[in-house]
C-alpha cells in the first residue's frame, strides 16, 4: 500500500517577522517539531528559497491549522 504525500513550500521572503529568515534551516527545525506536537509526521527542510514540508495527505487539514496557528499561511 502507498500512501499519498503533499509538500507545502513555503517562501522564505513570506516568513512572519518573529521567524529569523537568516536561518531557515532553524525556521524549518521548529516548523517540523511544532508539526510532531500535534501529531503530525512530518518532514521540513530548509531548500534554498523556501521551506519544504512533506506529510502524509490524509495530516494536510491538521497540518494547515498548525500552520494558520504559526502565521505561516
Amino acid at each position: 500500500m502507498t500512501m499519498a504525500t503533499t509538500t507545502i513550500r513555503i517562501d522564505i521572503d513570506t516568513l512572519p517577522h518573529q521567524f529569523d529568515r537568516s536561518r531557515p534551516d532553524a525556521v524549518a527545525e521548529f516548523i517540523e517539531a511544532a508539526l510532531r506536537e500535534d501529531g503530525i509526521t512530518a518532514e521540513a527542510s530548509d531548500v534554498i528559497s523556501h521551506i519544504k514540508i512533506e506529510l502524509p495527505t490524509t495530516q494536510l487539514a491538521a497540518a494547515s491549522a498548525v500552520l494558520v496557528d504559526l502565521q505561516l499561511i
